[in-house]
């Protein structure tokens, strides 16, 4: 009896919101059933002089209990997260055709191709590049010179060791220094008007000027942000 709660509970633990609800859902009932026919069986056949502790059956019932109200929460989560990809689809696509100002620091990396505008206050001789993934882990560096003014950065897709990343969202930290020393600005947002929507990943990306760009990055709508 104590191993089906076990059991159950383990489960419970594993699941989360990629998990099959059903599938855990049919391995609580069983084990719930199993556990129900050993307790009966034991309060049945137990011995009148030194009965059973009711107290053990009842801590075992709560956490049946528990773990099923767990499986029903995980289910609502699945549909709050697809209820909230449905609206961020909708919202974008209602996006279309506006003028839009988005932090250029991310972009989104697509059969073998990832673009940034760079807009640097004044000529860099040394600009380092360091490309890292949606977790913050460096995927690649790069070290070059840049010009004043607007120009824009396209990375292949390959990583410091040679490798194919794979698509995604990847951001771009500069840090640059002039011919004396001295730090340079360069600032990566970027504004166009948005020609379409893919809605296929986990989060809408617009296309802003030739340019892939996640909706989470956009910071205003008809125009520059303020200080930017």
């Amino acid at each position: 009896m104590a191993s089906s709660v076990s059991s159950a509970l383990a489960t419970a633990n594993r699941t989360g919101g990629s998990a099959s609800p059903s599938s855990d859902a049919a391995t609580i009932a069983g084990n719930f059933n199993q556990f129900l026919t050993l307790l009966t069986t034991q309060l049945r056949n137990q011995n009148p002089l030194d009965p059973l502790d009711t107290n053990q059956f009842t801590q075992q019932l709560v956490q049946f209990a528990s773990v099923e109200q767990q499986l029903k929460t995980n289910d609502r989560l699945d549909s709050l997260l697809t209820a909230s990809k449905a609206s961020a689809a909708a919202t974008a696509a209602g996006l279309v055709g506006q003028t839009v100002t988005a932090d250029g620091t991310t972009a989104a990396l697509a059969k073998g191709s990832a673009t940034w505008t760079l807009t640097a206050a004044r000529a860099a001789t040394r600009a380092v590049l360091t490309i890292t993934d949606a977790k913050g882990n460096v995927v690649a560096t790069q070290t070059k010179a840049l010009t004043s003014g607007s120009q824009t950065y396209a990375w292949d897709g390959r990583t410091s060791t040679g490798l194919a990343a794979p698509d995604g969202t990847y951001m771009l930290k500069v840090q640059a220094v002039d011919a004396t020393g001295q730090s340079v600005t360069v600032d990566t947002t970027v504004t166009g008007t948005i020609e379409s929507v893919d809605v296929t990943g986990s989060e809408p990306v617009l296309s802003v000027g030739g340019r892939s760009v996640p909706l989470s990055s956009l910071q205003a709508i008809g125009g520059p942000a303020s200080g930017a």
